[in-house]
């Protein structure tokens, strides 16, 4: 498969499409037509800042479980390899790793009663996929709800051209949670995302997405129907929203939010709105309904069809996004994201199961901006105004223009989250769980040019906001760097320690001694290194000091004399920070265990089914071990340990050699030749008790 910057950027128009239907279509789900036509008349804009209407969220960039799942269960490829003979199985063991029970990605509404709860119980409990999902062991009427259609866009959208891949790996990923016509409709989806990569014309996608299913489906012969409704008058899509709902409404197919008749709004809303995007999210959203899944479906098939030209002459769609999405999920250090960085990841997964490497723009930069449009998160704080454009240098790239007019003494800034934001911090519905993106004792590079025409040089550093006394912001200047009109400048900042506070955006500064106004680019943004942090209660009293530990136990708390608890009821809880691009460091902190199976300290995790720990556990014994689908036994020896007595633990971890300590002595050695994890964060482990430290350490001797 060759990767034309037609495709690539379909592949984003996908993401940002299905990113916008959620958000447009969010403070109003589950409303009916008739009260959403009362409400708003028809859907045109975003309406989360109406408030004069009990909306759940007056915040735009939400969480939401349409795109933690989407986002989230694609990785199961990466994670087994990016192979081809990925099985249900293994993408329900990455439910199991990256889902946090009645926290995250799903809606916890209890067993019986939500499809994705009842499978989540169905898996935890060894039943493996596909049984997990079947109508067999969880009923008809269960098993055919929408969540496979919701979950389902990434794999069209990694399969570009390839309809018959992105139908079979649909299959396997939906068959871990649902059956029946839940599949037949996700496969739909899926092949229509994915062929919407080499053809425009509906009808022929249709035709496409039709030969994958079985003729006789409930699914196939709604969307005749409709087809045969839109043939006779391709204008009244309001007759035919009722036409469905007399034939395929929530009365004819129960539960709480069945596949069929929200399918049938999907196709709909294509054929009516004749492909065009902001017509195509009017009538799906004011239809009713599952009004955020469906228009995220919508969205990300039109997205890819009509690339990002999909977005323009119309209302401004992307701006108020600026590209920011939330994946809350038990790998907190992915948990902020944005379109572009979720673009990359798929590309890469499009080549690499195909045997081939994606090379990433900008040798691989966090921030690079080379899609037309792309801000990834970047906002002006005071001062500027931003815009992507073409490198003034260098025509084939982009670069985030940062245009000022500062009088003197004022600085310009622009930001972008790397934690938790203040308007996220309370987000009702779906608790946003994240780690900060980069850490103290990380380098922060930037690559910025001044325009040609500027009438003056300018100051600009890199910046960053920390969350301090009260979870107030607090700004961070890196040195400072003078740039001539026309002059380019690599700027690089070793983050220092901030007394146990998490970083909460980064970006750059520009002041000036002049009243002038002008162009500073920002071409790259990206930070590496190891982190030199040192995990604590600050001294400014808050909350998100705490937050940056994902947390994966029953109970954490602060409240109760150690500045980190964690008690866990039953089996094994861990309680996590870091990223996965952390790579060779050691972890280190002195535990204390209280009536507790086993505890210890973890690193290279990457979610609550893959690390390795050194646990100390009952009977009197240390092991060390490996968890990736299941628990391997790197080494152990008896070890008397008990309750009330603390334990200095550490672990280093360097390429495939992991060697850990107690209270000074290196016990284990250990070189991990077989799938060893190269990445990951770190974690608190509690297995059925309580354990409590005043301080984690990572990278400091």
């Amino acid at each position: 498969m060759k990767l034309t910057e037609a495709i690539i950027e379909k592949v984003y128009a996908g993401v940002l499409g299905k990113i916008i239907g959620v958000y447009l279509g969010r403070p109003f789900e589950s409303w009916s037509y008739e009260q959403i036509r009362a409400s708003f008349g028809e859907i045109k804009y975003y309406v989360n800042e109406r408030r004069d209407l009990p909306l759940r969220n007056y915040h735009l960039v939400v969480t939401d479980d349409d795109i933690s799942g989407t986002f989230t269960f694609l990785r199961a490829l990466s994670d087994y390899d990016n192979s081809l003979s990925l099985t249900p199985a293994q993408i329900g063991q990455t439910w199991l790793n990256y889902i946090i029970e009645n926290r995250t990605i799903l809606w916890w509404g209890g067993f019986g009663n939500s499809t994705e709860h009842t499978v989540y119980l169905r898996l935890k409990d060894g039943i493996p996929a596909p049984r997990s999902g079947s109508m067999e062991l969880n009923s008809k009427v269960v098993a055919e709800q929408i969540g496979a259609q919701i979950f389902i866009d990434g794999w069209g959208l990694i399969a570009p051209g390839d309809p018959a891949l992105a139908v079979e790996l649909a299959r396997r990923a939906a068959s871990v949670s649902h059956d029946g016509e839940a599949i037949y409709g996700a496969q739909v989806i899926a092949a229509l995302v994915a062929q919407a990569f080499i053809e425009s014309d509906l009808d022929k996608l249709l035709d496409t997405a039709l030969a994958f299913i079985p003729a006789d489906s409930v699914i196939s012969h709604l969307i005749a129907d409709i087809r045969a409704w839109h043939a006779a008058d391709p204008q009244d899509w309001h007759a035919a929203r009722a036409k469905l709902a007399a034939r395929y409404g929530y009365d004819q197919y129960g539960g709480n939010c069945h596949i069929v008749p929200n399918h049938g709004l999907v196709i709909l809303s294509l054929l009516y709105s004749q492909g065009d995007f902001s017509l195509a999210q009017s009538i799906v959203n004011t239809c009713g309904w599952d009004t955020d899944c469906n228009a995220a479906n919508v969205g990300a098939i039109l997205g890819v069809r009509n690339g990002l030209a999909a977005f323009a002459g119309g209302p401004d769609w992307r701006g108020p996004v600026a590209d920011q999405l939330y994946l809350s999920t038990a790998d907190g250090g992915r948990a902020i994201s944005d379109a572009l960085r979720e673009t990359d990841y798929i590309l890469e997964l499009a080549l690499a199961i195909r045997g081939e490497r994606w090379m990433p723009p900008k040798a691989g930069a966090r921030f690079h901006f080379s899609l037309p449009g792309s801000v990834q998160g970047f906002r002006s704080q005071k001062n500027l105004t931003l815009e992507n454009t073409p490198h003034p240098a260098q025509a084939a790239e982009r670069v985030l223009a940062l245009r000022y007019a500062l009088k003197p003494g004022e600085t310009a800034v622009a930001l972008t989250p790397t934690f938790i934001p203040p308007e996220a911090i309370d987000m009702p519905g779906y608790t946003l769980l994240a780690s900060p993106t980069v850490y103290p004792g990380q380098t922060v590079r930037a690559t910025l040019l001044a325009d040609g025409k500027n009438p003056g040089p300018v100051t600009v550093g890199i910046q960053l906001q920390s969350y301090g006394l009260a979870d107030k912001t607090l700004e961070i200047n890196g040195p400072q760097h003078s740039l001539l009109p026309g002059q380019s400048a690599q700027l690089a900042w070793q983050l220092p320690d901030l007394a146990g506070a998490p970083v909460a955006q980064v970006g750059i500064c520009i002041s000036s001694d002049l009243v002038q106004e002008g162009v500073v680019y920002l071409d790259r943004l990206s930070w590496d290194g190891s982190p030199q942090v040192s995990f604590h209660r600050p001294a400014a009293p808050g909350r998100l000091w705490v937050r940056q530990w994902v947390n994966a136990a029953d109970y954490f708390a602060d409240e109760f004399g150690e500045a980190f608890r964690v008690m866990q009821n039953r089996g094994r809880g861990l309680v996590m920070t870091g990223t996965r691009e952390w790579s060779d460091y050691n972890v280190q902190a002195v535990i204390t265990p209280h009536m507790v199976q086993a505890f210890g300290l973890a690193a290279r995790v990457q979610g609550q089914e893959r690390y390795y720990a050194l646990l100390l556990s009952d009977p009197q014994t240390i092991r060390l071990v490996k968890r990736l689908d299941g628990e391997t036994i790197l080494a152990e020896q008896a070890f008397p340990w008990q309750f009330g007595q603390p334990y200095h633990l550490r672990l280093a971890v360097q390429g495939a050699q992991i060697q850990a300590w107690v209270d000074g002595s290196l016990l284990f050695t250990v070189e991990d030749a077989l799938r060893p994890l190269l990445g990951g964060g770190i974690a608190l482990v509690c297995e059925a008790g309580r354990i409590g430290t005043d301080q984690v350490l990572v990278g400091h001797d």
